[in-house]
């Protein structure tokens, strides 16, 4: 197949998913916390990454969990896993591209199992309504921001110095592109974006490497109004509205009270699939490395503004920090 070809793929590809999903699809929910809950010690530069070193059975079951409360898509635990910072582990640049492959490796093994359960009992029966189980998921490979590999909560900020620059970070994540571009995930997540540079990059990148699979972008903001590096959330989905491989603009790791005028100013930015998967509502502190109670809101309230983002205009939602398998189980039931 050509690149024009497989380009002109892309942009049928979400519509496509989309439809096979009745209209709106569900994305999962926090891997951290969730590893966490299940026994995962993550006080470590990897962070979720560690799990792939030490405990590769603990993700597969988070992803299981999302999987049996109705995601479409799971997200591989790669947001942390980069070459670089497998190399300070001491890991070689093969065993750090093999722990790339094996993240992807890892959400695909949870789908199979998940696909031939579903097979086995082909019906599921709720309180209300029997359903069939069988349904669209993608595995989406996930590509942490260059803050995120800091380990130093710079993602939440979005300033990187004035040493970082476009090359910089094309450089920096090239090669880890490339290999999650060929693991066999089914689309790259680009995500917690927090500036315009980082955006300009993953879309040269995308480009210059005629990577093969479709791309989303998804940016952080902390006021509801710009990226957490202070630039215009429309220019970033502008960006994103330009690069070919691109399927789907939104927002995460953002308070969900920011949301609903978020997918308005994307709107004025790219007529492309807009997704939104925030955080609880909960404020990260980059010294401590721990979340802390601010105005969270939980499942419930999480859920109440599902039907208002859906109905401004996003079609791919779902969660992200300290959001659980039963928030998601209430999106997919809101949907």
């Amino acid at each position: 197949m050509g690149l024009s070809e497989t380009l002109s793929n892309h942009s049928s590809f979400m519509t496509n998913f989309l439809i096979q999903c009745g209209g709106y699809a569900v994305i999962d929910g926090g891997l951290a916390t969730e590893l966490e809950r299940h026994g995962a010690d993550l006080h470590d530069p990897l962070w979720s990454a560690k799990c792939l070193v030490s405990s590769p059975h603990l993700i597969r079951r988070v992803h299981l969990d999302y999987l049996e409360a109705g995601a479409n898509i799971i997200i591989s635990a790669s947001y942390q896993a980069t070459l670089q910072g497998f190399e300070a582990k001491g890991l070689s640049k093969e065993e750090g591209e093999e722990l790339l492959e094996r993240s992807v490796k890892i959400a695909c093994e949870a789908r199979d199992i998940y696909n031939e359960r579903s097979t086995k009992s082909s019906w599921d029966v709720s309180e209300d309504e029997m359903t069939p189980k069988s349904r669209p998921i993608l595995v989406a490979a996930s590509v942490g921001s260059y803050g995120a590999y800091l380990a130093d909560g710079s993602e939440y900020s979005g300033i990187y110095g004035d040493d970082v620059c476009l090359e910089t970070l094309k450089d920096f994540h090239r090669r880890r592109v490339q290999v999650l571009a060929n693991s066999g995930a089914d689309i790259i997540a680009f995500e917690t974006i927090p500036n315009k540079l980082e955006a300009d990059a993953y879309s040269e990148l995308l480009e210059e490497e005629a990577i093969n699979i479709p791309a989303w972008f998804s940016f952080t903001s902390n006021d509801g109004i710009n990226v957490v590096g202070g630039d215009s959330i429309q220019d970033c989905a502008s960006i994103a509205d330009s690069c070919e491989q691109v399927v789907g603009v939104g927002i995460n790791c953002t308070p969900p009270r920011y949301i609903h005028g978020l997918i308005q100013s994307i709107q004025k930015g790219t007529a492309k699939p807009i997704l939104v998967y925030p955080n609880s509502g909960e404020t990260y502190d980059a010294d401590t490395k721990k979340w802390m109670p601010s105005n969270g809101v939980g499942d419930v309230d999480f859920v109440s503004y599902v039907g208002k983002w859906r109905d401004a205009g996003a079609s791919l939602i779902g969660g992200c920090c300290r959001t659980t398998p039963n928030t998601i189980r209430a999106i997919a039931k809101a949907l």
